[in-house]
Formats: structure tokens, C-alpha cells, sequence
């Protein structure tokens, strides 16, 4: 795979997809601005064909809404919730180069990283 991003979300909490989790992912520069939003699939990842695109150097934010996926899978949580929306900022210096995000998360904790896709 050449070029483009990928995200892939588990919850790692329950040994599940994060599926109906909604994602944003925007580009920083010149101006902010949404390259896509949409929920992520039964297999775990943000479906989009955009995401296939070659994507300019610079920085990018991908925002992961936790809480609203956890109410919606009908998991107790405090009425003001620890993880709420996570923003991941990264940055993309190679075009060329496939970046991939894994996306691992629990009601009180996440990890996202470069993955190897």
C-alpha cells in the first residue's frame, strides 16, 4: 500500500471493533479543514475512500469520539465521562508512505501510534 491513511480502532476494553465509533480527520494547514468524518466499520476501520488519497506534507488531527461510542454501546460511565473526545495530532512528512493509525481505547485510557500497514 503506497500513499493515503488509515485508521483502525479496537476496544480493547470489551475485546471488540470500536464499529459506530465517529472519527474526524482534518488537515492543519494551510487552514484547518475536515477531510472526512464518518463512523467506523464492523471491521474496525474508518471506511472512506478519501483516505486513499496522497496527502500533503504537514500536520493532521484525527479526532476519536470515546464517550459518545461507549453511551452508545451501552457502557456505564460517569455522567461527565473521563475520556471524552481524544484528539491524536500527527504529522505526515513522506506522500509516498502509507500512515497507519491504530487506534486502542477504554472508557479511562487510549493509545495511538504509527502503525506498520
Amino acid at each position: 500500500m503506497s500513499g493515503g491513511v488509515s485508521i483502525h480502532v479496537v476496544d480493547v476494553s470489551r475485546g471488540l471493533v470500536a464499529a459506530g465509533m465517529r472519527v474526524e480527520l482534518y488537515a492543519l494547514s494551510p487552514a484547518r479543514h475536515l477531510i472526512d468524518s464518518a463512523l467506523i466499520s464492523s471491521k474496525g476501520l474508518l471506511d472512506s475512500p478519501v483516505l486513499a488519497a496522497t496527502f500533503e506534507p504537514g500536520p493532521y488531527e484525527a479526532i476519536f469520539h470515546v464517550a459518545d461510542y461507549y453511551r452508545g454501546a451501552g457502557v456505564v460511565t460517569a455522567d461527565v465521562p473521563f475520556l471524552d473526545v481524544v484528539t491524536y495530532r500527527f504529522g505526515i512528512a513522506d506522500p509516498r508512505q502509507h500512515y497507519h493509525l491504530p487506534f486502542k481505547c477504554t472508557p479511562w485510557g487510549y493509545s495511538c501510534f504509527r502503525g506498520g500497514a
